[in-house]
Order: structure tokens, then sequence, then C-alpha cells
């Protein structure tokens, strides 16, 4: 790779789209964990959004540079990494500067696009599916034919915990705050208006006082 120089996204200062601007930079080096990615397509996270506006700060030490997930090409590798090699198309979550022409991402964080996976669709994948994955399955451990609650049930993360479930033999109730928003996950899921509803009564009534065995839950304290 000749170029040594590229195009980022920089926040000027808290505000609208109008506080953001490109700036001329050096093309990051990969560390020995990390791949160099090309950057063909980005996502647009609730995160990126907060910190443009100045309301999620980014930890010390990360990049002020917003962007969590990515999609490209392989460019250069880390002495320790083994998984993936230059060319390798791949999608991965970033710890910042996704808005950029080119991006680090540790390995650990990236994935190999499936065939017939575009870059755009592919930069959707990272943040919701890590997310999910992680909570449901590796700290949920949920299986098939067990039963998970999902609140929030149409926003990203519950949309894709809704696939994923639907995909593994799982069965899924899902918490949503319209009947236009229920109706969207109806081939997903058996959604609950819990503006009109009593979820803990609908899913105890539908599983016989048996109840579910994992539940996501991004709502917090309230329902906690």
């Amino acid at each position: 790779m000749t170029q040594h120089s590229m195009q980022q996204v920089i926040i000027t200062e808290p505000g609208g789209l109008e506080k953001l601007a490109y700036e001329t930079v050096a093309i990051p080096e990969a560390k020995a964990d990390e791949v160099l990615v090309k950057v063909h397509a980005f996502g647009i996270n609730r995160p990126d959004i907060l910190q443009r506006q100045g309301l999620y700060p980014m930890p010390k030490g990360v990049t002020p540079v917003p962007g969590l997930e990515v999609a490209g090409e392989v460019v250069a590798v880390g002495s320790e990494v083994s998984q993936f090699k230059v060319g390798d198309k791949v999608c991965g979550l970033t710890n910042g500067g996704g808005y950029a022409e080119y991006c680090v991402v540790p390995e650990s964080q990236t994935l190999n696009i499936p065939e017939g996976v575009s870059f755009v669709q592919a930069a959707a994948i990272p943040e919701t599916f890590f997310t999910v994955w992680a909570n449901v399955f590796q700290m949920g451990k949920a299986k098939a034919g067990e039963t998970v609650l999902i609140h929030g049930g149409t926003s990203g993360i519950g949309t894709t915990a809704l696939m994923l479930c639907k995909s593994l033999g799982i069965k899924t109730f899902a918490t949503a705050g319209s009947d236009e928003k229920i109706q969207a996950i109806s081939h997903l899921t058996t959604g609950i208006n819990y503006k009109t509803q009593d979820f803990e009564q609908v899913i105890t009534e539908a599983t016989d006082n048996a109840g579910v065995d994992v539940i996501l839950d991004m709502v917090g304290a309230p329902y906690l």
C-alpha cells in the first residue's frame, strides 16, 4: 500500500450534522493483534449520534473519531494476526474511528463477510450481532427449546435477537410500545404492547406459569 494519508470525519464541537467535518491524517498502523481495513461502508449507531451531540464522551485513550462498525477489505495485518490476510473482505466492531477511509480493528472483533452479503449490509452486522451473541447466548446460554423475553423488540438489538432466536429454534416474546411496532415483528415473535398489556401476565398465561429462561433487558432499573 503506497498511500500514506486518508480522510476521516471529526466532530468539531457538540451539535448537529453541521459540526461534522473532514480532516486529512496519516493512515493508522495495525498493532500486533489488529487488522487494517480499507473502509467501504460503516454503520451509524445511536452512540455515534450521542457522541456528536456531546452526550457520549469516549473513554480515555479511545479515538474521538466516531464509527463503531465497518466493512471493507483487509490491507494489512499485525504480527500476531492468524485468522485474516490481506485481501479478505471483513466487517468488524471497532473501538471508534470507523468514519474514515481506513480503520484498525482488533482481530477478535472481526468477521469474514459471508458470500452474497454486500459491504453496506455487512457494515450493519457487528454492533448488534456481537452484542446479542454475547448477552443472549454466551452469558444467557439460551438454547433451542427454551424461551426468551426481549424488551425493545423493534430496536436494532431487539430485531437481531429475534432473528437469531428464531433461526436457532428458540421461542420468544417481545415488548414494544405501539401496535404498529408489534405488527412489524409479528413474523418473528409473540409481541406484547407494554403500554396496553401487562407483559408479565401475558407471558405467565401463555406459558402456563413457566415463564421464560432468559431475558434481554435494555430498559434497565424499572424492569429489573
